[in-house]
C-alpha cells in the first residue's frame, strides 16, 4: 500500500490529499529518508509523520484494506511517539487558550494596543 494512503487509513490525515501534501513537502519519513506519497510501505517499516509541530513516531504492524474506524486503528499500527512530544502538544493548545478563548472573535483595539506595548517593550 502507498504511504499517503495507508497514512489516511490509519486516520493520521483528514484527506488523502492533505496526506500526499505532507509527503511531497517532507514531513514523512521512513526511517530517514524523506518519501514520496507513491512509496509502498511494509510491516515492521518505523515512519515519523510531522504534523502540527508534533513529530508522531508509529510502527506499521499491518496492511488495512479499507479506511477504519477509530477503534480499530491500534490492530494496524503501533504509535511510539515519545511522551515529550505529547506534553509539547498540550503546551501549544494551553497557550493558545491562555490569551483568547476559542470562539471569542478577534482582538478588539484595546487588545491590539497592548500587543503592541508588549512586544515594542521586549525590543
Amino acid at each position: 500500500m502507498r504511504i499517503d494512503k495507508y497514512l489516511w487509513c490509519t486516520r493520521y490525515f483528514k484527506t488523502r490529499n492533505q496526506a500526499t501534501e505532507a509527503c511531497k513537502k517532507g514531513h514523512v519519513r521512513i526511517g530517514e529518508q524523506v518519501v514520496k506519497p507513491s512509496r509502498e510501505i511494509l510491516p515492521t517499516d518505523e515512519i515519523l509523520v510531522r504534523k502540527n509541530q508534533i513529530n508522531y513516531r508509529l510502527k506499521v504492524l499491518d496492511i488495512p484494506t479499507q479506511r477504519l474506524g477509530a477503534k480499530l486503528v491500534d490492530i494496524y499500527r503501533m504509535d511510539t511517539t515519545p511522551a515529550e512530544a505529547l506534553d509539547h502538544l498540550k503546551t501549544i493548545q494551553t497557550t493558545r487558550e491562555y490569551y483568547r478563548k476559542k470562539g471569542t472573535g478577534r482582538p478588539t483595539k484595546k487588545d491590539r494596543r497592548e500587543l503592541d506595548d508588549y512586544r515594542d517593550e521586549a525590543e
